[in-house]
C-alpha cells in the first residue's frame, strides 16, 4: 500500500554454560523502554530513573498516553541521557490506555501513525534531538503482528505513514510477525523486538493481557528469558515449548509498578553473562534486514 509517493539481590547469578560464554564474545541487544506515559497531573512510572538502564526510548504521542507537556520533557531527559529516540504511536484510546482492539480501516491506521509520528518528529528535531525509529503500542501493535490478512493491510498502512515522513526511520515490531515482514517489504530498516517479561505462544505471538499468565513477574526468571532471547534466540513458551525467536532489541516496560527494579535486575544479569547493551543503531546486522 502506497498512498503517498542483570540479577535481582535475593537471587542467584545467572550461571552460564560454555556454549553461552563463547556466544557472549559477539552478544549484543538493545533495551528498549516504552516512555513519556503520563498525562496532565497524573504521573505513571519513573522515567528519570528508568532511562538509565536503556539504549532506547519510545515516546508516547498523545493518543493513547503523554501530552504535548510531558513529550517535551521525556524528549530532553532521552537528549541528556544519549539514548535513541523514537515515537510509540497508539491507538486514539487513552482511558484503555492504547491496549483495547478498535475496528479502524488503514486509510485510518495510516493517519492516525502519521499524526501521531510527525508531531514528535517535529519536537525532536526543535528541541535539539534526532528521531531514529517509531515502535507501535499496544492494541495497535498487536493487531499489526497477527498472521491474517487483516494484519498485513494494517501493518503496511502503518508503515506506508512511517516511509512518507522519513524513509530513514527504523521500524520496531514484533520479531519475525506480520509487521516486520511489511517493514522490510517496504523497504525500511527493521529492528525485530522480543519481551523480557511476557508470556509467549508457540506461534510466536504474545500471550494477550487478557490471560492471568501474560505477564512475568518475577524478577528472576524474566532475567533468564532476556539471557535466552540475547544469547541462543529463543524463549520458552506458555506451553514449555520452546521457540525461535531473533531479535536485536529488548522491550523494558515502564508502566509498571517494579518497572526499575526489573530492569536493573535484567540489565544486571545481562551484564553477568557477557553481554554488552548498546542503541541498535549501533549493531545493525545484515542477516536482519
Amino acid at each position: 500500500m502506497n498512498r503517498h509517493s542483570s540479577t535481582p539481590m535475593n537471587s542467584m547469578p545467572h550461571q552460564t554454560s560454555p556454549s553461552e560464554q563463547n556466544a557472549s564474545t559477539r552478544a549484543t541487544i538493545d533495551l528498549n523502554c516504552d516512555m513519556g506515559e503520563s498525562s496532565g497531573v497524573y504521573t505513571l512510572g519513573n522515567d528519570a530513573e528508568l532511562i538509565k538502564y536503556a539504549t532506547s526510548v519510545n515516546i508516547a504521542c498523545g493518543f493513547h498516553a503523554g501530552d504535548a507537556r510531558v513529550m517535551r520533557e521525556t524528549i530532553l531527559l532521552a537528549i541528556q541521557h544519549g539514548v535513541s529516540i523514537g515515537a510509540h504511536p497508539g491507538l486514539p484510546d487513552k482511558e484503555g490506555f492504547g491496549r483495547r482492539e478498535m475496528q479502524l480501516s488503514a486509510q485510518e491506521v495510516y493517519d492516525i501513525t502519521l499524526y501521531q509520528i510527525s508531531a514528535l518528529y517535529g519536537m525532536t528535531t526543535a528541541l535539539g534531538g534526532t528521531m531514529t525509529h517509531v515502535k507501535p503500542h499496544g492494541a495497535l501493535y498487536n493487531m499489526m503482528a497477527k498472521p491474517t490478512q487483516r494484519a498485513e493491510e494494517l501493518a503496511e498502512a502503518c508503515v506506508d505513514a512511517v516511509f512518507a515522513l522519513n524513509p530513514d526511520l527504523v521500524f520496531v515490531g514484533l520479531a519475525q510477525s506480520t509487521m516486520t515482514n511489511a517493514a522490510q517489504q517496504r523497504g525500511l530498516r527493521t529492528i525485530h523486538e522480543a519481551f523480557a517479561d511476557r508470556r509467549y505462544e508457540t506461534d510466536g505471538t504474545l500471550t494477550p493481557r487478557s490471560n492471568t499468565n501474560a505477564l512475568l513477574h518475577d524478577h528472576r526468571e524474566a532475567s533468564e528469558q532476556a539471557v535466552s532471547l540475547a544469547l541462543r534466540n529463543e524463549v520458552r513458551t506458555r506451553e514449555g515449548v520452546i521457540v525461535p525467536v531473533r531479535a536485536q532489541t529488548l522491550c523494558l516496560h515502564g508502566d509498571s509498578p517494579d518497572a526499575v527494579p526489573f530492569a536493573q535486575a535484567i540489565v544486571r544479569t545481562l551484564a553477568e553473562a557477557g553481554i554488552t547493551t548498546r542503541p541498535f543503531a549501533h549493531i545493525f546486522a545484515t542477516e536482519f534486514l
